[in-house]
């Protein structure tokens, strides 16, 4: 028996502490509301409406110093695909990162931002042609390649020496969902190691007098856990750096390093991963005899996930046979990744407080699987509460869609007791626009 059982006074009064680890840098609790940069969720909710994303600057830039401090050698490239905001470039640029685009669409956000063209690295699985001269145009320092066609088509669209990386499929398992482990074989990811693809990609780019490479690129996969994964990454990246018989200066290990979005899950072990990766980067280097390339990494869900709380606003609760339903006015139009691969988040109710018990927090869209959170809310849960979800920073906007034209919500900075929208949200006059 709880002590909660003993003395129902209790148990109605308490609430649980703020899950560490999965809400931004300095959020805390002020009686039973939540303080996000220094401002009270329940003021955010009443002035900017709901659904709508917070984002905490000063934890955005702290992720994204973390990782420039733990390896001062590397270059860090935001990944621009986590979050696409002009705004948060912007802080990026000013925090010294390089950023990763991967169309015209994202460049365009970036040139919005003055981000300067030097510190920018292209790629994704497929750049088409107004992708590729986009980049020529505004003059991005790397194009990394993907496939035999798009060095063809890159060779015959430069005029001088691009610069470009050669992503490589390098058959790392990260141990991830199977929708985002992306350095297996037999995806659509990258040149393959094992079929020697990856060699006769490195012999296709010599062969373009326009194109100068410069780098190999690799991504193993999201969320990942393990700092043996990307060990293992280095030690074949090495080996074929070995046998192209070309210098390679650079060496891009990707992204892909976990965030927590439940409160049993850890944050990612960064310290660690800068001293394992560069002992083994040193030693396989000296090992096959060649240069030490420089180090790209490209963290993105690790530097906005965590800073990033979803506000929603209570619909109705329904009491199933099973389960209590609490349906919100948002849902998988703003955040598809539980109906995509499975994503777990925590929620808890703001404003006040109550006795406990298990829901199911579901969104307003026409679909079965637009569930976003089991969790637990108080008993007395009712229409017009605000709920919280935090770890919503990362491919929450980047995702967002208007199915059943429903509105994309806003995004609103959040720093030291100010407040301001950097993106707002969406009407139903931006929803006509499109059509004829």
């Amino acid at each position: 028996m709880t002590l909660a059982e003993l003395l129902p006074s209790i148990g109605c009064s308490t609430e649980p502490v703020l899950e560490e680890g999965l809400w931004p840098d300095g959020t805390h609790l002020s009686g039973a509301d939540l303080v996000i940069g220094g401002i009270p969720a329940t003021r955010l909710a009443a002035r900017f409406g709901t659904p709508c994303q917070v984002l905490d600057e000063a934890t955005v830039r702290s992720r994204a110093r973390a990782f420039a401090i733990a390896l001062p050698e590397a270059e860090v490239v935001f990944a621009g695909k986590s979050l696409p905001c002009p705004e948060v470039y912007r802080w990026m640029a000013q925090e010294g990162l390089s950023l990763d685009v991967s169309s015209a669409g994202e460049l365009a956000l970036a040139r919005t931002a003055g981000f300067p063209a030097k510190r920018i690295v292209m790629h994704g699985n497929v750049k088409t042609s107004e992708d590729l001269k986009a980049a020529l145009e505004y003059g991005v320092s790397r194009i990394v390649v993907d496939s035999f066609d798009e060095i063809a088509q890159l060779g015959a669209l430069a005029t001088h020496g691009q610069e470009v990386m050669i992503r490589v499929t390098p058959g790392v398992d990260a141990h991830t969902h199977a929708a985002i482990a992306t350095g297996v074989e037999d995806q659509k990811f990258g040149f393959s190691l094992k079929t020697g693809a990856a060699l006769e990609a490195i012999l296709r780019v010599a062969e373009q007098p326009s194109l100068r490479l410069v780098g190999l690129h690799c991504h193993i996969g999201s969320q990942v856990r393990h700092v043996a994964s990307y060990e293992e990454t280095v030690r074949r990246m090495v080996d074929l750096i070995a046998k192209c018989g070309v210098r390679i200066e650079q060496l891009d290990l990707g992204g892909g390093f976990c965030a927590p979005y439940l409160p049993t899950e850890s944050t990612f072990d960064l310290f660690g991963f800068a001293q394992r990766v560069r002992g083994t980067l040193n030693y396989e280097c000296a090992l096959h005899r060649v240069p030490v390339p420089r180090i790209l990494i490209e963290p993105g869900r690790s530097i906005v996930a965590n800073a990033g709380v979803t506000l929603y606003r209570v619909c109705a609760v329904k009491h199933g046979e099973n389960r209590t339903f609490v349906a919100v006015d948002g849902g998988m139009s703003d955040n598809p990744r539980p109906a995509l691969y499975g994503a777990k988040y925590a929620v808890r109710l703001i404003g006040r407080g109550g006795k406990l018990q298990p829901c199911t927090v579901v969104g307003r869209h026409c679909e079965a699987g637009d569930v976003l959170a089991e969790g637990v809310l108080p008993a007395d849960v009712h229409a017009g509460d605000v709920l919280a979800m935090p770890a919503t920073g990362a491919y929450h906007h980047a995702l967002a869609s208007n199915y059943n034209q429903v509105c994309r919500p806003p995004i609103i900075a959040v720093n030291d007791g100010v407040a301001r929208p950097i993106v707002r949200r969406e009407t139903e006059e931006d929803l006509l626009r499109r059509y004829l």
